[in-house]
Order: C-alpha cells, then structure tokens, then sequence
C-alpha cells in the first residue's frame, strides 16, 4: 500500500512539473524518459545491491574519515572543543569545512576535479541527449557548489542565451557541494547522502528540461572550460575560436599556489562564519515567530503551519498520518531556513528512524533548496550577466523555487521506492 502511494507520489511531482511548464511542446520526451529510467537504474543499483551498497558506504567512510583528520587541526588550536563528551554543532560539522575546502580547491587547481567534471559530463551529456553545457554544470555544481559553479562558468553564461542561464539558474537550487559532504555525513546517514547526489544531477536536468525546455542549436552547443576554484583568472577572449569547436580551453592566469591555498582557507573560514550566522539566526527568528504565534494560540507553531501546508507531498512518500506531519514539519522548516536546522535537530534520532523514513528525509535535505539561496543564485548572475539576462532571472524566482523544491521531491521519492 505503501510503496504503491510512493509510486503515485512520484508521478504527482512529475506531473506538477509538467503543469507548470513553459511551453510543454519543447519537452524532449526521449530524453526525459532515458533520465528517469536511468536514475531509476542508479538508486536500485545504489540502495539494493551489494556492490551499490558499498560503494556509497565506502565513500561515505572516505568523508567521515576526512572529518576525522580535520578534527586534529581543530585540536591543535582548540583542544577543549574538540576534548569533550559531545562536541557543539560548529566544532563537530563546521570547522571540518577549514580543511576540506582547501583539499578540493588544491585538486581543482592542479587538474584533477576539472578533469573528472570535464568527462562525467560528456558522458552524461551522450547518454541523455541533453546540452553539452548543461550536462557538465550538472555535474560542476555537485562538486563545486551553485556560485563557485557560476563564478568558474562566467565565460559561457555571457555566450548563451537568456532562456538557457535561466537553466542554469534554476539546476543550481538543487545542487550540494562536495567539500561541505563531510558536514552533511558527520549528521546524517553518509550512504544516503551519497545516494541523493548523483540523484539530484539527473533530476536538475530532467525538471528544468521539463519547467523551461529551450532548443539549443548545433552551433550553440558549445562548453567554454573555466579556470579553477579559488583563483582570479583573468581570460583573454581574443584565443576563443568560438565557430569550430567542442571544447573551448580559456587562458588561465594562475596565481602562485600559497597565495591560492591561502584565498581558498580564508574563504573557507567565511562560509562557516556565513552557516554559523545563518543558523543562529534562522533558528532565533523561528522561536521569535512561535513566541508570537502563541499569543494567538499556544497550539500555534510555524512548524505546525509548515507542517500542514506541506503534508500532502510528505504523505505521497508512503509515510504513515503521523510521520508525514513531522516529516512535512521538517520539509517546510528546511524550505524557509536551511537543511543544516533540520539536519541538527534529527541528527541524535535519526537512526531511530524506520528505513524508509530516514532514506527520504536525508535525501530531502541533501541540496541548497531553500529560499535563501534564491537571493544567492540572482546576486551571483547580476555579478556575471547583463541586465536582460538577470532580468528574466529575477522575473522567474517562483521557477527557481518549484525547480528547487520539485527535485528534491522527485529525489526522496525516487530513492524511497527501494528503501523500507
């Protein structure tokens, strides 16, 4: 009964997709059916046999370990944070950000991570016909995250058509980034962490070819390659030989290496200041907001709102009444502050959890679908584009929105149907 109701939620949250397209004509049916057969193929391969199953626990052993090699320079520095029965949130999950940021910023700087970026998305970009650019942002923004993604793709956003940065802005509410995975794992179930990211890459495409389908000429189907993360390269746009090729290489002024580790450290420290910040302060404005509601009624709570509004999506999972109104409760917590609220306040339960349960809630929270990442995603494109381009962008916040939301939807649900 269950798994039959999940099965309609998915199909639900495709339709509302479908519903709310642009111009449903455009849809490339074909390629939305390979992708959702494909991602399909990806989380029964990922959740149900062996072999998946490992390969997402080894990975996610890989980060937890990362984790722990961090907590030996917070301890250098910070030893009664670190020497403690049960360590605060920011020691626990945030400071591991200091060393894990500048690792994958080193990769990406001497070629590694651009390399493996550069070739899942040819292969992605083959197997499900979609855009070349299109696949391999896909891809860049899992592993870089939705600004250093944009800031890197400056060069191809200026080429393209307004219809397609919309695209981009859109895939980029669904995205994670790697170097911040090890705070995600240290809180949450690491193998359903790993799951939900190649998971959420297919659906970005498949919801946003589904919400703003746009047809991209030959000739437009073009990949302009950036520099590296961390670094203030300077392009000389005279060497583009924009009419012949597949792959365009940009001139990279490098910095010297210590003056990019040093850029990528400091810039590590203002994101865990930035979702410390956030956090406090999401959760303080939540509790203002129940102290004021109380006054009305001592029922009244934003979560019990949140949780009413959402529920119907939460109960097409196949939860039971009860825990689709908390888990619609930690849905809407999540959609108007962020995933690291909810991840803290279930991280000590969680593994109580029934399977299916835990398997769609992580997989829920595993993206930066929140409104407050709308006004991230417009700031970074008037940084990049011209005023039309930003334009139409800030015309289609309530797009950027459903895109963000229905992913993560599409991704629990997806993942759900073989975990309970």
């Amino acid at each position: 009964m269950y798994l039959f109701i999940n099965i309609i939620g998915l199909l639900v949250f495709l339709g509302i997709g479908i519903l709310f397209s642009k111009n449903r004509s455009k849809i490339k049916w074909k390629s939305v059916g390979i992708m959702l057969v494909l991602n399909l193929v990806l989380a029964w391969f990922l959740t149900s046999f062996p072999v998946g199953r490992s390969i997402v626990e080894g990975a996610s052993a890989g980060f937890n370990q990362l984790v722990q090699v961090a907590y030996k320079g917070i301890e250098f520095a910070l030893a009664d944070w670190v020497d403690v029965k049960s360590m605060n949130f920011v020691t626990s999950s945030l400071l591991p950000i200091l060393m894990i940021i500048p690792l994958f910023d080193i990769l990406t700087y001497i070629g590694i991570l651009p390399w493996i970026i550069k070739w899942i998305g040819k292969g992605l970009s083959k197997i499900t016909g979609q855009p070349k650019f299109e696949s391999f942002f896909a891809v860049e923004m899992m592993f870089l995250g939705n600004t250093e993604a944009l800031a890197v793709s400056s060069l191809q956003l200026k080429q393209m058509k307004a219809e397609r940065n919309l695209t981009l802005a859109m895939m980029s509410m669904s995205c994670v980034t790697a170097s911040i995975i090890g705070a995600y794992t240290s809180l949450m179930p690491g193998q359903f962490i790993l799951t939900a990211i190649p998971i959420n890459v297919m659906n970005a495409i498949i919801m946003t070819n589904i919400l703003n389908p746009v047809t991209v000429e030959v000739e437009e189907d073009t990949i302009a390659t950036m520099g590296g993360s961390a670094t203030n390269a300077d392009f000389n746009e005279d060497e583009v030989d924009s009419e012949n090729f597949d792959e365009t290489e940009k001139k990279v002024a490098r910095e010297p290496f210590f003056s990019f580790l040093g850029d990528s450290i400091l810039n590590a420290g203002k994101l865990v200041l930035i979702i410390t910040a956030n956090v406090i302060a999401f959760v303080a404005l939540a509790a203002l907001v129940d102290k004021l509601l109380e006054i009305i009624n001592p029922w009244l709570t934003l979560e019990h709102i949140l949780g009413i509004i959402m529920f119907p999506f939460a109960w097409l999972f196949g939860l039971n009444t009860g825990d689709a109104f908390q888990f619609a409760q930690f849905m809407g917590t999540k959609l108007v502050t962020n995933e690291f609220v909810v991840m803290g306040k279930v991280t000590g339960t969680i593994n109580t959890f029934a399977p299916h349960y835990k398997a769609v809630l992580t997989v829920f929270l595993t993206s930066f679908a929140n409104f407050s990442t709308v006004g991230m995603i417009i700031g970074c494109f008037k940084g990049l584009v011209d005023r039309k381009k930003n334009n139409l962008i800030a015309k289609n916040v309530g797009y950027l929105l459903l895109s963000g939301i229905l992913v993560s939807l599409i991704s629990a649900a997806t993942v759900g149907l073989f975990v309970w």
